[in-house]
């Protein structure tokens, strides 16, 4: 029984190891992960956003400006959010999603005219699948992110944009 028990905690903490190591080297990468510079981008135009599914309980419409997204060096996906309602108000944002780890950052909200309002409160906070987190969570959960990694470019996100077509009918 003795030999069992010993064999047992031989083998968990071989196998632990490695997991172990590796989240500690997660967290380490973390720790020393700096931002790279973000430039904001020119507002959106109206043939480069593509409609995504977020939610059958939503009535707005959730729009990703194709032209805006960008994969950085520093594993960040950048793009621009456009939020329509039934009755016509419109909200755009500029964004950022960590994959690694689940978090989103808004940068800037859009303006009238063009031009970009600098967020008020700009911090990276975690990605919940709330109501105003939806579509940053469905975006993270369905084209931008493979778990904890970031997408390889900025192709392979618009690539699973356009296979989904406005619709992943997988969560409805």
């Amino acid at each position: 029984m003795h030999l069992l028990i010993r064999g047992g905690l031989a083998a968990l903490v071989c196998f632990s190891g490695p997991v172990s190591a590796q989240f500690l080297a997660d967290e380490e990468a973390n720790a020393n992960w700096k931002e790279g510079e973000v430039e904001f981008p020119p507002a959106p135009a109206e043939s480069s956003l593509r409609e995504f599914f977020v939610s059958s309980a939503s009535p707005n419409t959730f729009l990703i400006d194709e032209q805006t997204l960008s994969v950085g060096e520093d594993g960040v996906v950048r793009y621009v959010l456009v939020v329509r309602t039934p009755g016509g108000a419109e909200n755009v944002t500029f964004e950022g999603i960590r994959c690694n780890t689940g978090e989103r950052r808004i940068y800037a909200s859009g303006r009238r005219d063009g031009s970009w309002s600098r967020a008020r409160n700009s911090e990276w906070a975690p990605i919940s699948d709330n109501s105003y987190n939806r579509p940053r969570a469905a975006l993270a959960r369905d084209h931008f992110c493979d778990g904890p990694a970031p997408p390889r470019n900025r192709d392979e996100v618009l690539r699973r944009l356009q296979q989904s077509d406005g619709a992943n009918p997988i969560y409805r």
